[in-house]
């Protein structure tokens, strides 16, 4: 079939996946449908949810006669079992050439990969997790992030990543806060959408996840149903994703596993096709998560059986079962030959599926699966950016007394489960935290330098001695006496507490590690005050995967750092931090509780969220979304504006202020831009973001910062459903947290309301230009 009309690029793709597809026989047509999940472990602990039930997958003599039909998908070639990534991108080329000479075709499969946090693969870059992109506010650098991390996937020959996670924190007792970029929709959105463009510059395709509402489970439980009200629904937990399409360029989208409101959104065509299609647009593929179309009938119980949930997926618009064959094989064949599901709905996602292979050059004669050159996972350009995101996610919550930076020659006690563990640095969908807990007899692959050895690194005339004082989680004391005596001993102790990531159970933080309230793990707090009862200043230093209650300690302690699992360069950050050498321009993507319960509770509050007289218990953060301090001092021309500025709801108002680096080492500020919406039809969040700047200055030099506001920036979901932008009053709140104002503009609506569709902006632009002396 080398002159069939498909084989030629020279024609649009559409008209060549339409001459394909008239060829195919059914079997070959729902074969494109599914992928296959070659050496998943059915016994044991998984990487999936019930992946012992769910992950059976062919034998060898099973494998020979399916790929014969072809393939849709190749399932985690690399990010299994521990691999070399040389022998792996082998043994990748040599897969895909047999699945190409077993079919009829010639056509190769998709070889799709985890990389939220660096491509999970052993040997690969452990970078920062998402929730230290938000920390960083720095769109630009993450877009850098995910171009690096495509090309490394493709250098190995994989073709799309699973990847970012746009869920909004609705609760940080959820297991996963650690993958999502924060509590906030527009800060998700930009963070989000850059990192696609990232991922897709590089060729490789960027799957959203997870569409949508997994974020908002009842009880922080994983995969409970979700409650969220058609509002909250439409404005907190949709918008990171249609920026991510629209601004971003994602190719494919996953289904999430929840239900909302009684319906799985796997069985959603509403959401699946209605919204995500016809209303924003999306041309590319929605691919199951991992045994999503399987839950249909074993978790959700909407299907009677395998061929159910195919018929309700398919119709809902879910294109690709992932992560190995179950409900789209022979269940599938046999319904649609027996009149059960139309073979129209098998039709439309095989034509999904292929013109994205067309796109990916999978289609064209000349196709070779061997990638060129040399296979460098752990780059030392990749540590770079690694170390640079790192530093910059740093966030320094409190400083009351200026105790750091650290002397270069002061005795230091490093006490803490999470001092000396090169784990403690790298979240759950990092390859050793993954999958190597699976294999204790292979090394790390990378190096991750401790918090404890990179201070000594840091600071060589410093005397640093070393206590672990209790472990993660265990109930344990009898290390307290150690670690208090070499605290005793010294001029500062330096406790480095914080999580495990792990997975189902396996770890504090991470997939299916939920907990009951915002308590530090285990007996870490007891180690805390067993520390500050001493008297020796304490910096408390957090390596976690969601925020914890600190108001315990409020005011006990010298200083406090926040770091989110930095990845295998946050040890050297952080240590760069204590010792001055870095000064810390993080800012908050989640709010610090102050007690551990009243969750859950984010800032995105309207005013019947947020503390007052009618309840005794008080929501406010210990430290709000968007804080963090440094060791520099920043001047803003604050102030507010008297004048009421009127424009249409259409219409638009810049405004400005200049910042100036007023201390003597150079340093970042973070402007943030805050809507305040006095009067709306339906309640509003007191204050939510709407646009920010990261600001690097030098001492003494000063910086213009315009933002261009849209009236479309202001728009909401009313009582009808309709996104309108109404008139009347609005603020605009310049500060360094959603808590500081330092500036006011005042504007009002005039005009009708206006309502809004998917053309509308997302974003509000930002210029930054000279200072004035």
């Amino acid at each position: 079939m080398t002159n069939a009309p498909w084989r030629d690029p020279a024609l649009p793709a559409a008209d060549r996946v339409d001459d394909l597809l008239s060829r195919m026989t059914l079997e070959e047509k729902t074969a494109q449908l599914y992928g296959v999940w070659v050496g998943a472990a059915t016994d044991g602990d998984g990487v999936a949810p019930l992946q012992r039930e769910m992950a059976a997958g062919p034998s060898a003599d099973e494998w020979d006669e399916l790929i014969t039909r072809g393939l849709g998908q190749l399932t985690r070639s690399f990010g299994t079992a521990p691999v070399d990534p040389a022998l792996g991108t082998q043994a990748l080329a040599r897969a895909q050439r047999r699945i190409a000479a077993a079919g009829r075709f010639g056509i190769p499969a998709v070889a799709h990969e985890e990389c939220l946090a660096g491509f999970t693969t052993w040997g690969a870059t452990a970078y920062p997790v998402p929730l230290a992109w938000g920390a960083a506010f720095d769109p630009a650098l993450v877009e850098e992030l995910g171009r690096h991390i495509g090309r490394d996937l493709r250098s190995v020959g994989v073709h799309q990543g699973l990847a970012p996670v746009l869920d909004v924190v609705r609760d940080p007792r959820w297991g996963r806060v650690e993958e999502t970029i924060g509590e906030d929709p527009y800060l998700v959105g930009t963070i989000g959408a850059a990192y696609v463009r990232g991922l897709e510059s590089a060729g490789i395709v960027a799957t959203l996840k997870h569409f949508a509402g997994y974020a908002s489970s009842a009880g922080a439980r994983n995969l409970a149903p979700v409650r969220a009200g058609v509002r909250e629904f439409a404005d907190v937990t949709l918008p990171p994703f249609e920026m991510a399409l629209r601004e971003g360029g994602a190719r494919s989208v996953m289904a999430s596993y929840t239900e909302t409101d009684g319906v799985p959104v796997s069985a959603d065509p509403h959401l699946l096709t209605g919204l995500l299609r016809d209303g924003w647009g999306f041309t590319g593929t929605v691919v199951a998560d991992y045994f999503g179309i399987g839950f249909l009938q074993t978790q959700h119980r909407v299907a009677e059986d395998e061929a159910g949930a195919a018929h309700l997926a398919l119709a809902a618009g879910i294109d690709v079962e992932l992560p190995t064959l179950k409900c789209y094989g022979a269940p599938l064949v046999t319904a649609v030959r027996e009149g059960r599901v139309p073979e129209s709905l098998v039709d439309r996602a095989a034509r999904r599926v292929l013109l994205q292979k067309c796109e990916l050059g999978l289609l064209d004669e000349d196709w070779q699966p061997e990638p060129d050159g040399p296979v460098d996972l752990d780059s030392a350009d990749n540590r770079a950016l690694a170390r640079q995101l790192a530093q910059e996610s740093v966030v320094l919550l409190d400083n009351p007394d200026g105790l750091l930076p650290l002397a270069p020659d002061t005795r230091v006690a490093v006490v803490g489960p999470r001092a000396a563990d090169a784990l403690a640095m790298l979240g759950c969908y990092s390859f050793p935290s993954h999958v190597l807990t699976h294999h204790p007899e292979v090394p790390l692959g990378i190096s991750v330098p401790t918090v404890l050895d990179a201070l000594r690194a840091e600071l060589p005339d410093a005397k640093v001695t070393f206590a672990e004082g209790c472990g993660v989680s265990d109930p344990d004391t009898a290390g307290f006496a150690e670690a208090v005596a070499r605290a005793a001993e010294a001029d500062v102790c330096v406790a480095v507490l914080g999580d495990r990531a792990g997975l189902f159970g396996r770890g504090t933080s991470g997939e299916g590690c939920d907990v009951a309230d915002l308590r530090l793990p285990g007996v870490q707090g007891e180690l805390l005050d067993a520390l500050l009862a001493t008297g020796v200043p304490v910096v408390l230093v957090l390596l976690t995967g969601r925020p914890y209650a600190l108001g315990r300690w409020h005011g006990r302690l010298g200083a406090v750092v926040q770091a989110f699992f930095p990845g295998e360069e946050g040890g050297p950050a952080l240590a760069g931090v204590l010792s001055g050498r870095v000064n810390p321009s993080g800012r908050l993507p989640v709010s610090v509780p102050r007690v551990p319960g009243g969750q859950p509770w984010t800032y995105l509050q309207p005013p019947l969220g947020l503390a007052g007289e009618v309840s005794s218990l008080d929501p406010t953060p210990l430290y709000p979304f968007g804080h963090g301090r440094s060791y520099t001092s920043f001047a803003w021309d604050d102030g507010t504006d008297d004048d009421v500025t009127e424009i249409g709801t259409d219409g638009s108002y810049d405004l400005s202020l200049t910042v100036r680096n007023t201390g003597g080492s150079a340093g970042a500020e973070v402007v943030q831009l805050y809507l305040h919406d006095p009067v709306a039809s339906v309640t509003r969040p007191d204050v939510r973001l709407i646009g920010y700047q990261r600001v690097e200055l030098a001492p003494g030099e000063a910086r213009r910062v315009t933002f261009r506001f849209h009236a479309d920036l202001s728009s909401f979901t009313d009582r009808t459903g309709a996104r309108v932008v109404e008139p009347g009053a609005l603020e605009l709140r310049l500060g360094p947290s959603s808590a500081e104002v330092r500036r006011t503009a005042r504007l009002r609506l005039t005009g009708p309301v206006r309502m809004v569709g998917a053309d509308r902006r997302l974003r509000c632009e930002v210029e930054v230009s000279e200072g004035s002396d």
